[in-house]
This record gives structure tokens, C-alpha cells and sequence, in this order.
């Protein structure tokens, strides 16, 4: 028996395992309605207050007011609860301010040469002279950038700022996780400089070769060690969901890319099997229970309310922990591989449909008679844009695991489009969001144009809508065409020329967005623009900060 069937039979057990632990733990009253644990993100007497530090005093005065005509009653925080969150704050500043950085670096590096890519596609002959520049190699650099320099970054800047604040206790080893955070930046430059002079593994989302990815996964290991030790030493009684979805998610990643980037396993049709394995778990086991578990945070805490119902929280966890590990192998419905794979990958890319309505009730509940809000508070839109497309991504994957759907879809671009919905319109958006809220806590400083803000949000929203439709309906129509053996192969390539120019626009206005969000990023680490007082100055001014209860 070859590594992917034993790697996909253990998986499969550990799910059955975990079915009966769940199944168990119901028996015993352990998923009960737990108002405290919902709770817990808040200061004693703090739910009620609106929070979202990327606004101006006034703005936020103003959006404070909308949610008290909305119902939200509003009580004096408990100054101890805070004092423990500001010194959270101040523990994981500096190793929070690295991930972002290198995360902005890396997103300008790869959304420029995924436009560059995109335009080679209706543009072939554009910049040939150099061979680093060929499509090939300028897109597998533009997808290493962002799913290894942008995501992974903003994540582990997020996980390492908002588990502190969760378990209300300082980061321990903040030092090691910095010097995690270096190994693994050295090894994405030292992969991408490879992928671009040609030296691959030659697996998609596994490019990096194997004698670089060890400094990946070694700097991973130290990153997790200081989140398990906070988590060990945590000073609250309840877990919130949020802590469940990231603490997963880190040995979720780690596990996965040491088991991919085996060198000398994964050869000939299994390895085919592995590569989808890891490809798709990349996205539901890593980038999506962290989006999802900043989602449960951000949300709530912006607008002051609880989540509506803790239990369908934990019921999203743990069913996606349940259903995500055979996704990936509906890419391979056709191959050469046994059929039992790919129908229990089409079952349970059918069953991710209930996590995922758990979350979209969830949030609605919790966002019933709030939605206006969105209109005062940058965070919101993010997190709501992104919760929605999470929403849309997850079906629409679901449905495409289907083979009537997956025989049009599969191997067009409508399935580059789904891709992008997924990691740029769920993903992408979430993280804006989370360093928008973030950053003023960690720089000691506030965003210095807040109508940069809204001009980034429009322009990625706008950009991945035109990316999203036109590839989608570009897609179908190149996939029914390749189906049709009285058509020449060479139709769905001129039929889908408009589209790809279309996905070039997208593409444009996105780059667009992340040149704003990055330049906003350098003028408020660098103190450039408008000196301006609020909540976010709580620094150098704690009674500020208590009193305005943040």
C-alpha cells in the first residue's frame, strides 16, 4: 500500500475518531449553550460597546450612537479585564509588526507578478527575454508569494495577536516566534528565487523544493511552541471558538506541509494524490480556520455583541475538522485512480456544506439588526464581505465536486476564478480587515487617512467581482466548448480571450487596492500624515484606553 492511500486511509480514521468524540461529548453535556464562553472576548460590562480602532473618535462617537438606537446597551468596562488585554497587546507587538511587514512586502511582490501572468495570457509575447519572466514560472512565483509571503504572514500575525488577548496572558517566546517568522521568510525569498531560476519539486502549492522548505517548517515548529506554551499558561476557564479554529489550524499546517514535502515518498500517480491532498487542505485546514476563527472575533467585538449561538460555533469546528481531509481528491475525478477516492471526496465536499451553513446562521444571527454598522466601521465591511464570500466559495466548491459539474469545469479557468473567490474574497478580505483593527493597537498609532481605507475596500471588492464573474462565465463556456468534439480545440481558446482581459482588469484594481494598503501601512509605521489623538494612543495614555474601554 502506497504513502497517499495510507496517508488518506489515516486521515479518514482520525475523522471517525473524531465523529465519536463529538458524538461523545454531546452524551455528556460538554456542547451545552454556553453564554460564558461566547462571552468571553469582552470585559466584565464591556458587551454593548462598539470597537474598531481604525476610526477617528468622532466616527466612532457616531457609530456608537447607530448601535444604541439599534438596542445595544452600553456599561463600564472592568479596568483589571482591560489592564490584562493592553499588557496582551504589548507582549506580541513586535513579532505581530514582523508578520504584517513581511506580509505587505510579499503581497506587492506577488499581486505584481500575478498580474503579470494574468496579462501573458491574452498577451503571450509580452516580456519573453528573460526566462524568469516566462508564464511558468511568473505565475507559480505569484502563487507561492501570496499563499506562503502574504497569507501565511498576515496569519501568524494575526494568531500571535489575538491568542494573548484571548487567553488574557502575556506571549511567551515572543523571541522564538520572531526568529520563527525569519526562518520561514528566508526560506519563501530563497523558494521563490528557485521557483524563478527553474529549480522546482514540480507539485502545485508544494514548488518550493524540499532542502529549502526545511527552514519553512522549522520556523513554523517555532512559532508553534510560544502559542502552546500561552495556551498551556492561559489565565481564562473558557476556550474561545476562535482559540480552537488557530491552535488547529498552526499544527493543521505544520503536520501537512512536513507530510507533502517528504522528498523521495510521493512518486508517479500517488503522488498526484498527495499533491490535491495537500492543495485543497491548504485552504480548509489552514487558510480557512483562521479566517473563520478571526471572523468569530473581529465580528462580535466590533459591534459589542456576543455571537448568537456558541454551540453552532463549535459545531462548524469541529464538522469542518470532520469532512475537510478528502476534499482535494474531487481534482482528480477522470484519473487514474481508484474510484472509491474520488466518490467519498465528492461525499464529503457535499457534507462541508454544514459547517458552512453553522457559520453563515451564526454570523446572521449575531448580525441581525446590526448591519448598518458596516456603514461607520472599516473592520466590518471586511469581515462581512468576507464572511459572505465564504459563504459563496464553499457552495459553489461543493457543487463543483460534483462530476455533471466537474466534468464542465474542471481543467478551465472558471476553476481559477472559484480558487480566487476562495483565497482572495473569503481570505484576503478577512486579514485587511484584522490588520485594520490590529494595527493602531500594535503601532501605537492611527491610521493616518482613514478615506484610504474605504478606497481600498472598493477597489479589491470591485476587482475581485469583475476577476470572479468574468472568469466564471468564461470558464463554463471554455469547458462546454473542449466537450463538444465537433469544435476545434483552438475555439475555447479564442472564446475565452475577452474574459482573460477581463481578469486582467480585476487583476489591475486589486493591485491598485494593495498599493493603497500598503502605502497607508508605511505612513502610519513611519508617523507620516495627520497627527491625530484617539483610543488607539493607549500606549502612552492607559487611562485613555479604560476609559474608553477598549
Amino acid at each position: 500500500m502506497d504513502s497517499a492511500i495510507l496517508s488518506l486511509l489515516g486521515a479518514f480514521l482520525l475523522s471517525i475518531i473524531g465523529l465519536f468524540v463529538f458524538i461523545w461529548s454531546l452524551r455528556r453535556g460538554l456542547l451545552l449553550e454556553n453564554s460564558a464562553a461566547a462571552s468571553v472576548i469582552f470585559a466584565r460590562g464591556e458587551i454593548g460597546r462598539v470597537d474598531d480602532p481604525a476610526l477617528a473618535d468622532a466616527a466612532h462617537d457616531s457609530m456608537q450612537r447607530a448601535a444604541k438606537e439599534g438596542g445595544i446597551e452600553v456599561h463600564a468596562a472592568d479596568a483589571a479585564e482591560l489592564q490584562d488585554r493592553i499588557e496582551s497587546d504589548r507582549s506580541s507587538a513586535f513579532p505581530v509588526f514582523m508578520f504584517i511587514a513581511f506580509a505587505c512586502f510579499w503581497l506587492l511582490v506577488g499581486s505584481l507578478a500575478g498580474l503579470t501572468s494574468s496579462i501573458k495570457l491574452h498577451e503571450p509575447d509580452w516580456l519573453t527575454q528573460q526566462a524568469w519572466l516566462t508564464f511558468g514560472r511568473i505565475r507559480t512565483v505569484h502563487l507561492n508569494a501570496v499563499l506562503y509571503g502574504w497569507i501565511t504572514n498576515a496569519a501568524l500575525g494575526m494568531i500571535l495577536w489575538l491568542l494573548p488577548r484571548l487567553l488574557r496572558t502575556e506571549l511567551y517566546g515572543a523571541i522564538w516566534a520572531m526568529l520563527g517568522g525569519a526562518l520561514i521568510n528566508t526560506g519563501i525569498a530563497a523558494g521563490i528565487g528557485a521557483i524563478a531560476v527553474g529549480w522546482t519539486d514540480g507539485m502545485e502549492y508544494l514548488e518550493i523544493p524540499w532542502q529549502i522548505a526545511i527552514f519553512i517548517f522549522a520556523g513554523f515548529a517555532l512559532v508553534i511552541l510560544p502559542v502552546l506554551f500561552t495556551l498551556v499558561n492561559r489565565k481564562v476557564e473558557h476556550l474561545y471558538v476562535s482559540v480552537w479554529y488557530m491552535v488547529a489550524a498552526l499544527l493543521w499546517i505544520a503536520l501537512l506541509f512536513l507530510v507533502g514535502k517528504l522528498p523521495g515518498v510521493h512518486t508517479g500517480v500517488q503522488q498526484a494524490t498527495t499533491n490535491w491532498w495537500y492543495g485543497h487542505n491548504v485552504l480548509g485546514l489552514w487558510f480557512t480556520p483562521v479566517s473563520v476563527g478571526a471572523i468569530y472575533y473581529f465580528l462580535p467585538k466590533t459591534i459589542g455583541r456576543p455571537v448568537s449561538s456558541y454551540n453552532l460555533s463549535i459545531l462548524g469546528f469541529w464538522t469542518l475538522a470532520f469532512f475537510y481531509g478528502q476534499v482535494g481528491g474531487h481534482h482528480l475525478i477522470g484519473g487514474p485512480v481508484p474510484g472509491w477516492l474520488t466518490t467519498l471526496s465528492i461525499v464529503q465536499s457535499i457534507m462541508m456544506v454544514i459547517p458552512v451553513i453553522a457559520f453563515s446562521i451564526n454570523m446572521g444571527g449575531t448580525l441581525k439588526g446590526r448591519m448598518h454598522l458596516a456603514r461607520y466601521s472599516p473592520t466590518l465591511r471586511f469581515m462581512m464581505f468576507g464572511g459572505l464570500m465564504y459563504l459563496a466559495s464553499s457552495l459553489q466548491g461543493s457543487f463543483e465536486a460534483l462530476r455533471s459539474v466537474n466534468q464542465v469545469v474542471h481543467f478551465t479557468h472558471h476553476t481559477v476564478g472559484h480558487a480566487h473567490l476562495g483565497a482572495y474574497g473569503f481570505v484576503t478580505m478577512v486579514l485587511f480587515g484584522a490588520v485594520y483593527f490590529m494595527m493602531p493597537r500594535v503601532l501605537n498609532w492611527e491610521w493616518p487617512y482613514p478615506r484610504l481605507i474605504t478606497l481600498h475596500f472598493w477597489l479589491a471588492a470591485t476587482g475581485i467581482a469583475i476577476y470572479f464573474v468574468g472568469l466564471s462565465i468564461g470558464g463554463y463556456l471554455q469547458g462546454v466548448a473542449m466537450l463538444d468534439a465537433a469544435r476545434p480545440f483552438m475555439d475555447s481558446v479564442t472564446l475565452t480571450a475577452p474574459y482573460l482581459k477581463w481578469r486582467s482588469v480585476g487583476g489591475t484594481l486589486m493591485v491598485l487596492s494593495h498599493i493603497v494598503f500598503v502605502g497607508h501601512f508605511l505612513a502610519m509605521a513611519l508617523r507620516f500624515g495627520p497627527t491625530r489623538a484617539g483610543a488607539a494612543l493607549f500606549w502612552s495614555n492607559k487611562q485613555q484606553e479604560l476609559a474608553h474601554g477598549k
